[in-house]
């Protein structure tokens, strides 16, 4: 419970870190190093209610201004780690400081992808990461600016929604024949498309962009050019192509590094004093008998207390489901479990698909592998609970709504 615990990443999954350890009564030194001059904030509302505008920004903050010099913990804001040394056991940070640790925690998270196009390095081209990448997106959507969206993944089509209550005019280009088709496949993607025409936005699947076109000013953007040669006019252009783990330092520093940083199930790393937690850890999950990475915010939230508890010598392995949700328009939605790589037999729908309430079960063999509940609620422990319990289940008790969830199993 002494010694000294480095966490580096100023993001949700550092800054619960650090709070976990003291919960746990660790009472050693704790350094957190984080690379924006922000404390620690949840990233969620940065696409959803702050973007809107119904949130206010210091509701991002995971821990109020005075919380870490209460609990002790040297927070070290604007301060990139260049490099890691197992054998010094300490982190070198760009002003060429030193420091040690007994355990080190990395919380690195992912970045924003880039496009490769011409034109990609444009003013008006932007990505959202941060939250000053927010206040910058939320200052430049106003009625009547023309925003085109790349990528149909959760964050462009959450832009997406933000936009158009701004009242812009929104196109939104995918490559697939619908966005989130390989998240959610194609029984419940398309609700989403058809929820995004609905609201007005130009969806337009099937489509690559070759080019990214100035303005007359030549420095901003003034238009996107699709593979075929379509113009759409733009004022404004918002990447969302999918994001990739920071795992440079891991890398360098001879850690095992494949699609992530490999953790065991107590998030312990090829070296057991370096653990990695977030979207970072490709962590072994117990009950799914995979090493899986989560992007998600549930994992930045809730992996930080194993982590934790590995550093005080509990043994308390991470086997929470995979979890993420969204709002979109009218359209609230929880999603919980994972299909995995061997894919599903069937969707199951409980409720009304055209009236976006219902929920839907992802199956294979009979058995519930991941469900997803459209605006209806309280209902996720009880997913969970047939998840778990591996039951295979009839499909007309699964689809009816009068059958409780709970007298499933």
């Amino acid at each position: 419970m002494s010694g000294q615990v480095v966490v580096v990443g100023g993001g949700l999954a550092g800054a619960k870190t650090v709070e976990g350890l003291r919960e746990r009564g660790y009472d050693g030194g704790i350094v957190l190093l984080g690379t924006e001059t922000e404390r620690p904030y949840e990233r969620p509302p940065l696409s959803k209610g702050y973007l809107q505008g119904s949130d206010e920004r210091d509701g991002a903050f995971v821990h109020p201004a005075d919380w870490y010099g209460a609990h002790d913990v040297d927070l070290r804001l604007g301060t990139t780690v260049r490099s890691i040394d197992l054998g010094a056991r300490d982190v070198v940070d760009g002003s060429g400081t030193r420091t040690g640790w007994d355990h080190l925690v990395l919380a690195t998270g992912s970045e924003p992808r880039r496009l490769d196009v011409p034109g990609a390095g444009l003013d008006g081209v932007v990505h959202l990461r941060t939250l000053d990448d927010s206040d910058r997106l939320r200052a430049l959507l106003r009625p009547g600016t023309r925003v085109v969206v790349v990528g149909g993944g959760w964050i462009g089509l959450e832009v997406t929604a933000a936009a158009r209550a701004a009242g812009c005019e929104v196109s939104v280009l995918v490559r697939d024949p619908l966005p989130l088709l390989a998240v959610l496949g194609p029984e419940l993607a398309a609700m989403f498309a058809d929820l995004h025409r609905e609201n007005g936005v130009d969806l337009r699947t099937r489509t690559e962009i070759s080019e990214i076109v100035a303005a007359g000013d030549g420095t901003h953007v003034g238009a996107v050019e699709l593979a075929d040669g379509t113009l759409i006019d733009a004022d404004l252009v918002v990447v969302g192509i999918g994001a990739a783990p920071r795992v440079d330092l891991a890398k360098a520093a001879g850690l095992h590094v494949e699609d992530g940083v490999v953790v065991d199930a107590h998030l312990r790393s090829s070296n057991p004093h370096v653990l990695a937690v977030g979207d970072i850890a490709r962590a072994h999950h117990p009950f799914l008998g995979t090493h899986l990475r989560v992007e998600h915010w549930a994992n930045a939230l809730n992996q930080p207390a194993t982590a934790a508890a590995t550093v005080v010598g509990a043994d308390e392995p991470y086997d929470k489901l995979p979890y993420f949700f969204t709002d979109q328009f009218d359209l609230g939605m929880e999603y919980v479990g994972y299909v995995g790589s061997h894919g599903y037999d069937e969707v199951v729908v409980r409720g009304d698909l055209q009236g976006r309430e219902l929920i839907a079960f992802w199956r294979r063999e009979g058995r519930v592998l991941a469900a997803m509940n459209v605006n209806v609620w309280d209902v996720v422990d009880d997913v969970q609970a047939l998840i778990r319990s591996r039951a295979v289940i009839d499909h007309d008790r699964l689809a009816d709504p009068d059958v409780p969830l709970a007298e499933l199993l």
